[in-house]
């Protein structure tokens, strides 16, 4: 019984010799942030709802490291020092990314020595612009224009158009008290589109919302917004 005892007791602490070393791996600490944007403007979209994915070839991990852009296009990972491949994956984001032959997304190369900030270029669809936010007796209106970015065999038209405001910054139709929309097939201009909303009480009471407007595309999962706005009433 002793020599079993002893045995157990030494392979206990091979085990916890084993646990230890692996919890004293640094964690990774470099960070890499940038933006998503089109000819250098931020592309906004709804929070945590559009992701990316990070590789880093040869380090005996397959699988990515993913994330999340935030509402205004930021992102941020932490990574270890080497080389890596970013790529949003299918069907993801208000907008193209580069596909290459048979199927395959295209990556990004991404060299991480310190930390890194880097902007990624994208192609949206459709970009919002000059929106422009008013509130008064006890509704607030958005006027705005439209650019239709991509207009080859790949261009998509508009499902709709919403208006969302919110007691909060987190804007968007899943993050919102009111809002107000309109078919695609309604607009018959891109220019000078006028919308308004309710401003519903709140609670506890405030003078001020946030507002954003979005666009809806056919066949896109996710919409791409104007940029966030305070408005005082």
């Amino acid at each position: 019984m002793k020599i079993k005892f002893h045995y157990t007791v030494i392979i206990a602490l091979l085990l916890a010799s084993v646990g230890c070393k692996k919890d004293n791996y640094d964690a990774p600490s470099q960070k890499f942030s940038g933006r998503i944007v089109y000819n250098g403007e931020p592309i906004n979209v709804e929070y945590n709802q559009v992701p990316f994915e990070l590789y880093q070839p040869g380090f005996g991990k397959t699988g990515a490291i993913t994330g999340t852009f935030d509402q205004d296009g930021n992102f941020s990972s932490l990574l270890f020092n080497g080389n890596y491949k970013f790529t949003i994956p299918p069907n993801q984001g208000p907008f193209r990314w580069k596909e290459l032959s048979a199927g395959k997304r295209d990556t990004i190369a991404v060299e991480i020595s310190g930390s890194k900030t880097m902007d990624i270029d994208v192609e949206p669809y459709y970009m919002l612009r000059n929106a422009q936010f008013n509130a008064a007796g006890g509704s607030l209106t958005a006027t705005f224009n439209i650019e239709k970015v991509i207009t080859d065999a790949n261009a998509k038209n508009i499902d709709r158009v919403s208006l969302y405001i919110n007691k909060t910054q987190f804007v968007s139709a899943s993050d919102n008290v009111a809002t107000k929309s309109i078919d695609g097939a309604s607009i018959t201009s891109l220019n000078n589109i006028s919308m308004s909303v309710s401003i519903p009480g709140i609670t506890p009471a405030q003078n001020y919302v946030f507002a954003r407007v979005g666009i809806k595309i056919n066949g896109v999962e996710d919409m791409i917004f104007s940029p966030l706005a305070k408005i005082t009433f």
